[in-house]
């Protein structure tokens, strides 16, 4: 979890990937994890760290209880994919968030569609 906002981009981007197996760890390790993730999808310089971290965000959603943490991660993927900069990025969101499968997340990516958006 250091890692992925203190160390150098190529260690960011496995940081991001490797958290990604903390839903098979325990609940509380993903508790843990989930906070970093969505931080740097928000703020990392590297647009491949950000995918990173959309995709491990949506590893760990798949395995989450909906409540707080849940939504937080979605709360971020949505946002990722209607606001970075990046294609690549939002592309990566969005197809974190038709894996999860969260209802509000597929009604929103589905209006935006309808609408021409994307």
């Amino acid at each position: 979890m250091d890692a992925l906002s203190t160390d150098i981009s190529a260690v960011r981007l496995w940081a991001a990937s490797a958290l990604a197996q903390m839903a098979a760890v325990s609940y509380a390790e993903v508790v843990k994890a989930v906070p970093p993730l969505i931080t740097a999808l928000r703020t990392d310089s590297i647009p491949a760290v950000r995918s990173n971290c959309a995709w491990s965000l949506g590893e760990i959603c798949r395995e989450l209880p909906s409540n707080v943490v849940y939504a937080g991660a979605i709360d971020a993927l949505i946002e990722s994919f209607a606001e970075d900069e990046d294609l690549g990025v939002r592309e990566d969101a969005k197809a974190a968030l038709l894996k999860v499968g969260d209802p509000r997340a597929l009604q929103l990516i589905e209006e935006l569609e309808l609408e021409g958006w994307f």
